[in-house]
């Protein structure tokens, strides 16, 4: 087990480093992980690298160009992720759940309890693009400014929570897309968690 939480950055890494892994059956070089992040120099790559190291999630073998050995995690570090959610279904009904991935929910604060696939560019000022995937902490309550997973109806949207007395408006991060408001009188709002991690989905270079 990790001795501490990821931070985003840190879990995209792993991620991608997971992702490479599974489908080229073989772990990817520093210079390809240095590409896929965006990183300016390997110097960034290797920093990150060896704090994953220290955090349990990987070894790293000197002199080797694909010298990372991921660790073998328990059972328990993983989380379903959520695709789109069909109407009338809990979010977490077995027919919405794509594929587990192997990321301990204890290494997000609070404890993540599933992802969820982005689909639009409606949080993209929030750096939250389509394709992403949202580590979700299931919870009812939203404070004002929180992301949230919630549900209008059979609809399921990520926006930003904001609460006025008997009003909501759920706020995009894109001038393209107007704000969701809600009246608690007719309509029904149900907040089906908050966001707690972000893991940006990139492609095997």
């Amino acid at each position: 087990m990790p001795s501490s939480r990821l931070t985003p950055r840190q879990a995209q890494i792993l991620q991608f480093i997971r992702s490479y892994t599974g489908t080229q059956q073989m772990p990817p070089t520093q210079a390809e992980i240095t590409a896929a992040m965006g990183f300016s120099s390997r110097t960034a790559t290797r920093d990150h690298l060896r704090a994953l190291e220290k955090k349990g999630v990987l070894e790293l073998k000197p002199g080797a160009s694909r010298g990372i050995q991921l660790l073998t995690p328990t059972l328990s570090a993983s989380l379903p992720l959520i695709g789109r959610v069909a109407a009338g279904q809990p979010i977490l009904a077995l027919e919405n759940v794509l594929a587990q991935h192997v990321i301990d929910p204890q290494l997000f604060h609070p404890r993540a309890d599933y992802l969820l696939q982005v689909q639009g560019q409606s949080m993209r000022d929030a750096g939250i693009a389509d394709g992403d995937l949202l580590a979700v902490h299931r919870t009812p309550e939203a404070r004002n400014g929180q992301i949230v997973v919630a549900r209008i109806d059979d609809e399921v949207t990520v926006k930003r929570f904001e609460r006025h007395a008997e009003w909501v408006s759920l706020l995009p991060a894109n001038p393209d897309f107007s704000p969701i408001r809600i009246n608690l009188r007719k309509q029904s709002l149900h907040i089906e968690g908050l966001m707690v991690g972000l893991i940006r989905q990139s492609s095997p270079p």
